[in-house]
C-alpha cells in the first residue's frame, strides 16, 4: 500500500472533505508546507475526476484560510508533480501547498521557471 493510503487508512491528517485530505508534508520547503490528496488512489493530477478535483481546490482553499491565520506568508506556490521526470516521488496524486515569505529566497521572481535550464532549446 502506499504511504498517502495509509495517512488516509490512520487518519493521520489534520483537514477533510468528502473525497481528499489535507496534511503537513513530512519534508516541507518552508514553514506551513501542506499536501492535499484525493482519497481515490491515482497517480497524477490527471487522472482525477472532476468532482476530486473540485473538492481538493476546496480543501485547499481551507488549508490557505488556516495557514494564512496561523503563518501569515506573503505569498504562496501551488502546484502538482506528475511522474517521475517532473519529481514525483510518491505517486499518489497530491497537490503541494508551499507558503512563500518575504526574503526566502533572493529572486523569487519566475517561480517554477527557475528550476529548468534556461536554454532549453525551444
Amino acid at each position: 500500500m502506499c504511504k498517502f493510503c495509509d495517512i488516509i487508512k490512520n487518519n493521520e491528517f489534520k483537514f477533510e472533505n468528502n473525497l481528499a485530505v489535507g496534511f503537513e508534508d513530512s519534508f516541507p520547503v518552508s514553514k506551513g508546507h501542506f499536501l492535499v490528496i484525493p482519497k481515490r488512489h491515482v497517480e497524477t493530477y490527471f487522472e482525477l475526476s472532476d468532482e476530486e478535483n473540485s473538492a481538493m481546490k476546496s480543501l485547499a482553499l481551507e488549508i490557505k484560510a488556516f495557514l494564512d491565520n496561523k503563518y501569515h506568508p506573503d505569498g504562496y506556490n501551488v502546484g502538482y508533480n506528475c511522474g517521475e521526470t517532473a519529481g514525483q516521488s510518491v505517486f499518489h496524486c497530491h497537490m503541494h501547498i508551499i507558503p512563500r515569505y518575504v526574503g526566502d529566497v533572493e529572486r523569487p521572481r519566475g517561480g517554477i521557471r527557475k528550476i529548468l535550464k534556461k536554454d532549453v532549446g525551444y
